[in-house]
């Protein structure tokens, strides 16, 4: 296994168990940026690849965030929910 991958299994001891349910019901608006947190006690229905990635919240389908991601030189849409999510605050110019 690649040390990158394990980074994405292990969680520290104070984190196992049961998720918060802050983070399972986290609402997101449309153009927030969120970055892609993988979490390991779910069942993930997006690529492992898109770990630590980036990107806009373009609507929501179900209970699920659709995510404009830019997958190599192409801008893909995912369906992410939001356990899976984190929000990422923007700088202002």
């Amino acid at each position: 296994m690649p040390e990158e991958y394990k980074m994405t299994i292990k969680k520290s001891i104070r984190e196992k168990g049961k998720i918060r349910l802050s983070q399972y019901f986290q609402k997101f608006k449309e153009d927030d940026m969120v970055a892609v947190t993988r979490e390991i006690s779910l069942k993930a229905s997006f690529p492992e690849r898109l770990q630590g990635r980036t990107g806009k919240v373009k609507g929501k389908r179900g209970r699920a965030y659709i995510v404009k991601i830019k997958d190599q030189k192409k801008e893909k849409e995912f369906l992410i929910e939001p356990s899976h999510l984190k929000k990422i605050k923007q700088l202002v110019k």
